[in-house]
């Protein structure tokens, strides 16, 4: 079983056990979270009914943050001597999915 969820304006599939990093969210360590899917599979099963999907939820405890590369800027404008350099690095925090709950109506819906 695994679904799609929506983070940070991303999308992301996710099963059981595994690990994601998501965009910043304001949860700390060891928080738990429920995720609203936007597909559910399983097995030969595919959920797409958004009122379905309303019931189900993707269980995920925050493992903590993380960064990103460093992404390297410059910029500058020929023949006047301007130029700016500049750095960014992104911050996600790290989900582990700990559960997929899939209400009985949310199968029984979808057919």
């Amino acid at each position: 079983m695994y679904a799609v969820i929506n983070s940070g304006g991303k999308q992301a599939r996710v099963a059981v056990g595994e690990t994601v990093e998501v965009e910043l969210l304001a949860s700390e360590p060891g928080d738990e979270l429920r995720l609203t899917p936007l597909l559910l599979v399983d097995g030969e099963e595919v959920v797409t009914d958004r009122v379905a999907l309303a019931e189900a939820a993707v269980v995920a405890k925050v493992v903590g943050e993380t960064k990103g590369p460093k992404i390297n800027g410059f910029t500058y404008k020929a023949k006047a001597r301007a130029r700016r350099r500049y750095g960014h690095r992104q911050r996600y925090t790290t989900l582990e999915i700990t559960g997929i709950e899939s209400a009985a109506a949310a199968g029984s819906a979808a057919k």
